[in-house]
C-alpha cells in the first residue's frame, strides 16, 4: 500500500521510469491519480504498485 500519498506529493512509478515524475492529483482509497511528465495522468491502483515518493527531486 502507498504511504500515505496525499495530493500534491511527487512519486515515480518503480516499474515505468521513463515516466519521469508524477504529482498525486488524488487519492482514493487504492486508487492514486497521478500526472507524470512524461506520460500524462495515469490511474494506479495501490494494492499492485506501490509508488516511489520522491523527496526534494
Amino acid at each position: 500500500m502507498a504511504p500515505l500519498l496525499q495530493p500534491g506529493m511527487f512519486v515515480r512509478h518503480p516499474q515505468q521510469p521513463d515516466w519521469g515524475l508524477g504529482q498525486v492529483q488524488s487519492v482514493v482509497g487504492n486508487r492514486v491519480t497521478a500526472n507524470f511528465e512524461d506520460a500524462g495522468k495515469v490511474v494506479v491502483d495501490t494494492r499492485v504498485i506501490n509508488l516511489e515518493w520522491v523527496i526534494g527531486d
